[in-house]
């Protein structure tokens, strides 16, 4: 009985922890655009399986979405390497840039940042 006590307490936190997170997921451009169009935060995530800075920079992204103060963001990753119309429409040149839009009006961006201060200075600004 105990046992069984624990795992459903385990399973409140994670799920309740859940509901508070800013999702993370590849980019969608039907949701992309609802969403910029409800004025909603949105974090572009321009990263390539190759590069050593989008690795060091997926899990301080995935700890900062999991805050409750980011519920309200979504994050999309776009591939550097396949993406190109993107890459185009965002001025994006290198892999590891970082966009955080407030609906369609970009507010700040960063290249190649890995500090978990310096990447929630930018989510920070979308969100109040």
């Amino acid at each position: 009985m105990r046992f069984l006590a624990v795992v459903a307490l385990f399973i409140c936190f994670f799920s309740t922890r859940a509901a508070f997170a800013g999702e993370i997921k590849p980019y969608n451009p039907a949701e992309f655009a609802k969403l910029a169009g409800e004025g909603k935060p949105i974090l572009l995530d321009v990263r390539a399986d190759w590069c050593q800075t989008c690795a060091a920079q997926a899990p301080v992204i995935r700890d900062l979405m999991a805050q409750s103060k980011y519920k309200d963001v979504t994050a999309f990753t776009i591939n550097f390497d396949t993406d190109t119309a993107l890459l185009l429409a965002y001025h994006v040149e290198v892999q590891s840039t970082l966009i955080v839009l407030k609906g369609k009006q970009e507010e700040g961006r960063s290249v190649g940042d890995t500090s978990k201060q310096g990447i929630e200075r930018l989510l920070s600004s979308v969100v109040h």
